[in-house]
Protein backbone atom coordinates (compact mmCIF):
# COMPACT_ATOMS: atom_id res chain seq x y z
CA UNK A 1 0.00 0.00 0.00
CA UNK A 2 1.29 3.46 -0.99
CA UNK A 3 0.31 6.30 1.35
CA UNK A 4 0.71 10.09 1.55
CA UNK A 5 0.73 11.73 5.00
CA UNK A 6 -0.34 15.36 5.51
CA UNK A 7 0.37 16.83 8.96
CA UNK A 8 1.81 20.26 9.77
CA UNK A 9 3.47 19.18 13.03
CA UNK A 10 6.84 17.74 12.07
CA UNK A 11 7.21 15.30 14.97
CA UNK A 12 3.70 13.89 14.50
CA UNK A 13 4.25 13.63 10.75
CA UNK A 14 7.58 11.84 11.01
CA UNK A 15 6.38 9.66 13.88
CA UNK A 16 3.40 8.55 11.81
CA UNK A 17 5.70 7.86 8.87
CA UNK A 18 8.00 5.71 11.00
CA UNK A 19 5.12 3.73 12.53
CA UNK A 20 3.59 2.99 9.14
CA UNK A 21 6.89 2.08 7.48
CA UNK A 22 7.70 -0.28 10.35
CA UNK A 23 4.31 -1.93 9.66
CA UNK A 24 5.20 -2.45 6.00
CA UNK A 25 3.30 0.50 4.54
CA UNK A 26 5.09 2.47 1.81
CA UNK A 27 4.91 6.19 2.63
CA UNK A 28 5.56 7.90 -0.69
CA UNK A 29 5.33 11.47 0.69
CA UNK A 30 4.90 13.30 3.99
CA UNK A 31 3.83 16.94 3.64
CA UNK A 32 2.75 19.83 5.86
CA UNK A 33 -0.03 21.64 3.98
CA UNK A 34 -3.24 20.83 2.13
CA UNK A 35 -1.80 22.34 -1.06
CA UNK A 36 1.22 20.03 -0.86
CA UNK A 37 -1.11 17.10 -0.15
CA UNK A 38 -3.16 17.68 -3.31
CA UNK A 39 0.02 18.09 -5.36
CA UNK A 40 1.47 14.83 -3.97
CA UNK A 41 -1.72 12.90 -4.74
CA UNK A 42 -1.78 14.32 -8.27
CA UNK A 43 1.87 13.37 -8.90
CA UNK A 44 2.24 10.11 -7.00
CA UNK A 45 -1.19 8.44 -7.24
CA UNK A 46 -1.15 6.79 -3.80
CA UNK A 47 -3.63 4.17 -2.64
CA UNK A 48 -4.60 6.21 0.42
CA UNK A 49 -4.03 9.46 2.29
CA UNK A 50 -3.78 10.26 6.00
CA UNK A 51 -4.49 13.92 6.69
CA UNK A 52 -4.91 16.19 9.68
CA UNK A 53 -8.02 18.39 9.70
CA UNK A 54 -6.48 21.75 10.58
CA UNK A 55 -3.49 22.73 8.43
CA UNK A 56 -1.88 25.83 6.94
CA UNK A 57 -2.67 28.35 5.70
CA UNK A 58 -5.86 28.94 7.68
CA UNK A 59 -5.77 26.15 10.27
CA UNK A 60 -9.52 25.58 9.90
CA UNK A 61 -10.81 22.52 8.01
CA UNK A 62 -8.29 22.37 5.15
CA UNK A 63 -7.90 18.61 5.59
CA UNK A 64 -11.62 17.99 5.14
CA UNK A 65 -11.71 20.22 2.06
CA UNK A 66 -8.72 18.32 0.65
CA UNK A 67 -10.44 14.99 1.43
CA UNK A 68 -13.50 16.04 -0.56
CA UNK A 69 -11.36 17.19 -3.50
CA UNK A 70 -9.32 13.99 -3.47
CA UNK A 71 -12.43 11.80 -3.41
CA UNK A 72 -13.94 13.82 -6.28
CA UNK A 73 -10.82 13.90 -8.46
CA UNK A 74 -9.25 10.57 -7.51
CA UNK A 75 -12.09 8.22 -6.46
CA UNK A 76 -9.72 5.25 -6.13
CA UNK A 77 -7.78 7.02 -3.35
CA UNK A 78 -9.07 6.42 0.17
CA UNK A 79 -8.75 9.15 2.80
CA UNK A 80 -8.24 8.81 6.55
CA UNK A 81 -8.88 12.13 8.31
CA UNK A 82 -7.47 12.51 11.82
CA UNK A 83 -8.42 14.92 14.59
CA UNK A 84 -7.15 15.64 18.08
CA UNK A 85 -10.70 15.93 19.50
CA UNK A 86 -13.92 13.93 19.10
CA UNK A 87 -15.89 16.76 17.48
CA UNK A 88 -19.16 15.64 15.95
CA UNK A 89 -19.23 18.73 13.73
CA UNK A 90 -16.16 17.50 11.89
CA UNK A 91 -17.93 14.20 11.19
CA UNK A 92 -20.90 16.06 9.68
CA UNK A 93 -18.54 18.17 7.55
CA UNK A 94 -16.48 15.19 6.37
CA UNK A 95 -19.39 12.90 5.49
CA UNK A 96 -21.84 15.46 4.11
CA UNK A 97 -21.35 14.20 0.54
CA UNK A 98 -21.24 10.50 1.47
CA UNK A 99 -19.12 8.06 3.45
CA UNK A 100 -17.51 5.91 0.78
CA UNK A 101 -13.72 5.70 1.02
CA UNK A 102 -13.51 7.97 4.08
CA UNK A 103 -12.43 7.41 7.68
CA UNK A 104 -12.49 9.74 10.68
CA UNK A 105 -10.12 8.74 13.48
CA UNK A 106 -8.68 10.39 16.55
CA UNK A 107 -4.94 11.09 16.50
CA UNK A 108 -4.43 8.81 19.47
CA UNK A 109 -5.06 5.92 17.06
CA UNK A 110 -1.65 6.60 15.50
CA UNK A 111 -0.20 4.60 18.38
CA UNK A 112 -2.37 1.61 17.45
CA UNK A 113 -0.76 0.77 14.15
CA UNK A 114 -2.97 -2.27 13.52
CA UNK A 115 -6.11 -0.15 13.79
CA UNK A 116 -4.64 2.57 11.59
CA UNK A 117 -3.63 0.06 8.92
CA UNK A 118 -7.09 -1.54 9.06
CA UNK A 119 -8.60 1.89 8.43
CA UNK A 120 -6.29 2.39 5.45
CA UNK A 121 -7.33 -0.94 3.97
CA UNK A 122 -11.00 -0.12 4.59
CA UNK A 123 -10.93 3.22 2.75
CA UNK A 124 -8.96 1.81 -0.17
CA UNK A 125 -11.74 -0.79 -0.48
CA UNK A 126 -14.35 1.99 -0.54
CA UNK A 127 -15.62 1.42 2.99
CA UNK A 128 -15.95 3.96 5.81
CA UNK A 129 -14.60 3.98 9.37
CA UNK A 130 -15.56 6.23 12.29
CA UNK A 131 -13.61 6.24 15.54
CA UNK A 132 -15.61 4.56 18.34
CA UNK A 133 -15.21 7.59 20.61
CA UNK A 134 -16.72 9.83 17.95
CA UNK A 135 -19.56 7.36 17.54
CA UNK A 136 -20.18 7.56 21.30
CA UNK A 137 -20.45 11.36 21.06
CA UNK A 138 -22.90 11.03 18.19
CA UNK A 139 -24.97 8.45 20.05
CA UNK A 140 -25.30 10.76 23.04
CA UNK A 141 -26.32 13.61 20.76
CA UNK A 142 -28.91 11.49 19.01
CA UNK A 143 -30.44 10.33 22.25
CA UNK A 144 -31.11 13.96 23.18
CA UNK A 145 -32.77 14.83 19.87
CA UNK A 146 -36.45 14.24 20.58
CA UNK A 147 -37.53 14.82 16.99
CA UNK A 148 -34.73 12.81 15.44
CA UNK A 149 -35.77 9.97 13.11
CA UNK A 150 -33.53 7.86 15.33
CA UNK A 151 -36.01 8.34 18.16
CA UNK A 152 -38.03 5.44 16.74
CA UNK A 153 -35.13 3.03 17.18
CA UNK A 154 -34.74 0.80 20.20
CA UNK A 155 -31.55 0.99 22.26
CA UNK A 156 -30.27 -2.21 20.61
CA UNK A 157 -31.09 -0.96 17.11
CA UNK A 158 -29.21 2.26 17.88
CA UNK A 159 -26.22 0.18 19.03
CA UNK A 160 -26.32 -1.76 15.77
CA UNK A 161 -26.55 1.45 13.74
CA UNK A 162 -23.63 2.93 15.68
CA UNK A 163 -21.58 -0.17 14.84
CA UNK A 164 -22.56 0.19 11.17
CA UNK A 165 -21.26 3.77 11.33
CA UNK A 166 -17.87 2.32 12.35
CA UNK A 167 -17.83 0.33 9.10
CA UNK A 168 -18.59 -3.03 10.73
CA UNK A 169 -20.14 -5.91 8.79
CA UNK A 170 -23.07 -7.84 10.27
CA UNK A 171 -20.66 -10.55 11.38
CA UNK A 172 -18.40 -8.04 13.13
CA UNK A 173 -21.40 -6.40 14.79
CA UNK A 174 -22.56 -9.80 16.02
CA UNK A 175 -19.15 -10.48 17.56
CA UNK A 176 -18.94 -7.00 19.10
CA UNK A 177 -22.42 -7.13 20.69
CA UNK A 178 -22.35 -10.89 21.44
CA UNK A 179 -25.37 -11.59 19.26
CA UNK A 180 -26.20 -14.17 16.62
CA UNK A 181 -25.56 -12.87 13.11
CA UNK A 182 -29.19 -13.63 12.24
CA UNK A 183 -30.29 -11.41 15.15
CA UNK A 184 -28.08 -8.58 13.91
CA UNK A 185 -29.62 -8.96 10.44
CA UNK A 186 -33.09 -8.59 11.96
CA UNK A 187 -32.02 -5.44 13.80
CA UNK A 188 -30.45 -4.02 10.63
CA UNK A 189 -33.62 -4.67 8.66
CA UNK A 190 -35.66 -3.04 11.45
CA UNK A 191 -33.40 0.03 11.26
CA UNK A 192 -33.89 0.21 7.50
CA UNK A 193 -37.67 -0.10 7.86
CA UNK A 194 -37.96 2.53 10.62
CA UNK A 195 -35.81 4.98 8.68
CA UNK A 196 -37.84 4.41 5.52
CA UNK A 197 -35.01 2.74 3.62
CA UNK A 198 -36.87 -0.19 2.16
CA UNK A 199 -36.37 0.16 -1.60
CA UNK A 200 -32.61 0.61 -2.18
CA UNK A 201 -30.09 -2.21 -2.35
CA UNK A 202 -28.42 -3.29 0.88
CA UNK A 203 -25.20 -1.29 0.45
CA UNK A 204 -27.05 1.94 -0.37
CA UNK A 205 -29.39 1.42 2.57
CA UNK A 206 -26.41 1.01 4.92
CA UNK A 207 -24.86 4.23 3.63
CA UNK A 208 -28.18 6.07 3.92
CA UNK A 209 -28.70 4.78 7.46
CA UNK A 210 -25.23 5.96 8.51
CA UNK A 211 -25.86 9.39 6.94
CA UNK A 212 -29.15 9.65 8.84
CA UNK A 213 -27.24 8.78 12.01
CA UNK A 214 -24.70 11.54 11.33
CA UNK A 215 -27.13 14.24 10.25
CA UNK A 216 -29.61 14.32 13.10
CA UNK A 217 -27.79 15.75 16.10
CA UNK A 218 -28.65 18.91 18.06
CA UNK A 219 -25.48 20.68 16.86
CA UNK A 220 -25.89 19.72 13.20
CA UNK A 221 -25.53 23.32 12.09
CA UNK A 222 -22.76 24.25 14.52
CA UNK A 223 -19.33 25.35 13.39
CA UNK A 224 -16.53 22.82 13.89
CA UNK A 225 -14.83 23.09 17.26
CA UNK A 226 -11.14 23.87 17.60
CA UNK A 227 -9.02 20.82 16.76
Amino acid sequence: MRVVIAEDHYLVREGTRRILEDAGVCVVAAVGTAVELLDAVDRLHPDAVITDIRMPPGHHTEGIAAAHEIRARFPAVGVVVMSQHAGEQYAFALFRHGTEGLAYLLKERVGDVDELVRALHAVTAGRSVIDPRIVEVLVRSQSRAAESPLGTLTARELEVLAAMAQGMSNRAIAESLTLAESTVEKHVNAVFAKLGLGVEDSLHRRVSAVLTFLRHAPSDNAEPATD
